[in-house]
């Protein structure tokens, strides 16, 4: 079974996801990272993540060894992370490294942006997770504020705003709800609430195929 889960920033998608893997055996992969991890390699060097060559570059021989789970949540890398997902080369060199992990024996869960509508539009299960910009940069706001980054709450949902401009309006695999994905909406909502929404959509589309 493999389970596509998209949305925008601070959605909810990657706690959804990790959840749903859990309770279904399944490996988890939150593609997001992976443009993380090319963003904090330029930054890391100096390099520009506007240099569209030399971040398909990175891209191609990216390694995420040796780079924290922390390093990769700061803001300056986040915002950098939706400027090379802009780059279509860096997209196309990280496409068959998602690709084979969903179609991996048993199936898998992917996160990102563009999972039901690029990377597997045949995925069994579909959802896109959003909730409102303000709820989303408050809970954005929160998690930096954990990692000792202070941002006020305008210019949180600011950025917020501005990547959902970017991320929606890349010409390459914009961010937007496949067809025929299922809706969750997790504004207000619990973690446990929405984990529990996601695993009844889940539910019900394996009772509807079977």
């Amino acid at each position: 079974m493999i389970i596509a889960v998209d949305g925008p920033l601070a959605a909810g998608k990657g706690t959804i996801s990790k959840a749903l893997a859990e309770f279904y055996g399944l490996p988890h992969m939150d593609t997001g990272k992976l443009y993380r991890g090319v963003a904090y390699r330029l930054l890391s060097t100096g390099l520009s993540p506007q240099d569209a060559e030399t971040a398909a570059k990175v891209a191609r021989s990216l390694s995420m060894d040796g780079i924290e789970d922390a390093d990769l949540r700061t803001a300056q890398v986040g915002a950098a992370a939706s400027v090379v997902a802009a780059n279509q080369a860096v997209r196309q060199a990280l496409f068959d490294l998602q690709r084979n992990f969903a179609l991996q024996a048993g199936g898998a869960v992917l996160d990102g942006r563009d999972i039901g509508t690029v990377v597997c539009p045949e995925a069994d299960v579909k959802l896109y997770v959003s909730a409102s910009p303000e709820e989303r940069a408050r809970r954005r706001q929160t998690e930096l504020e954990a990692l000792g980054e202070v941002i006020s709450f305008e210019a949180m949902l600011a950025q917020t705003l501005e990547r959902d401009a970017r991320d929606s309006g890349r010409a390459d695999a914009p961010l937007r709800p496949a067809e025929d994905s299922h809706l969750l909406d997790t504004t207000g909502l619990s973690i446990e609430a929405a984990v529990d929404k996601a695993r009844l959509i889940v539910e019900q589309v394996r009772l509807a195929k079977s």
